[in-house]
């Protein structure tokens, strides 16, 4: 068979965040604008004779027997209910892991869509919905964006409820990747401890993020929780905000639990001078 298709994967930045205090269920609710960017991996797919059997390899790290590329094959297999061809998967990474960029969701996602359509099974999107579920909650954004692979979505519950919304094209970043790990179970075990020592932060409502989002960027007033409680144990990242502002950035802020910080410019230009100055001191990276 040996058919070889390639996707892109784009990752997707957070603009506000807000974690609502733990469920009973165990779980946090969020309310957040997500939106892709042009950083991608790209992920290669190539179809096998071999049958239901599914190999995931990464050109730069070491993935675990279970990641979202094999858990959306596994999920796919399911919920189909018939043998699958074989697959080959590589990925070649571009977004950083860990960096609450969304990039593993977005990879399952973008092969979920992919092999869907170079296996023939041809799924409805319900079916995919229901394999995501299986996958991860930032998975059913992804699979929300279109074909070329941009979205920006108003996202709720989990990170499964997912109401589209347009997406700027006049936005140009810049990312600062400051090699600090903080794992999402770390960070939402300090937001839990910020909930439960009373304090609170004032956010925006639900119904105001999309007018935000469509007005002037040096009005914009998104709240990050993570930000809050991150930054504070790890100063890098306090540092690699106040950088991108002193840089002419209009907006800034960590997107998801982080640790990448980006700052939002007026224009490509505004964008390149502040890549010129921090490029020395930081791991950056521009995109739209």
């Amino acid at each position: 068979m040996n058919k070889i298709t390639s996707v892109l994967a784009p990752a997707k930045i957070n603009l506000g965040l807000k974690v609502l205090p733990k469920r009973q269920d165990g779980y946090h609710g969020i309310e957040s604008i997500f939106s892709t960017v042009s950083l991608c991996d790209e992920i290669i797919i190539e179809l096998t004779n071999e049958k239901n059997v599914c190999s995931v390899k990464c050109d730069s790290l070491e993935l675990p027997e279970i990641n979202t590329v094999s858990s959306a094959y596994n999920g796919f297999r399911k919920v189909s209910g018939s043998d699958l061809p074989g697959v080959n998967v590589l990925i070649k990474k571009k977004i950083p892991s860990g960096g609450g960029l969304g990039g593993g969701s977005s990879d399952g996602a973008s092969f979920l869509k992919a092999f869907n359509k170079v296996s023939g099974v041809n799924l409805p999107y319900d079916q995919l919905q229901e394999i995501a579920a299986m996958v991860g909650s930032d998975v059913f954004f992804f699979l929300d964006c279109d074909e070329s692979g941009k979205g920006s979505a108003i996202v709720t519950g989990r990170g499964e409820v997912v109401q589209t919304i347009p997406r700027r094209n006049d936005l140009h970043y810049l990312m600062i990747f400051p090699g600090v790990h903080s794992s999402t179970k770390e960070a939402y075990s300090l937001v839990d401890e910020f909930y439960e020592s009373g304090r609170n932060l004032e956010y925006p409502s639900l119904n105001e993020l999309e007018d935000i989002y469509k007005g002037s960027v040096e009005n914009w007033k998104f709240v990050n929780t993570f930000t809050s409680v991150i930054s504070k144990k790890y100063s890098k990242i306090e540092r690699a905000i106040l950088d991108l502002k002193n840089n002419g950035a209009l907006y800034t802020d960590m997107s998801g639990s982080g640790s990448t910080v980006f700052g939002v410019f007026a224009s490509e230009k505004d964008v390149e001078t502040a890549r010129n100055a921090l490029s020395g001191s930081w791991n950056v990276c521009s995109c739209y």
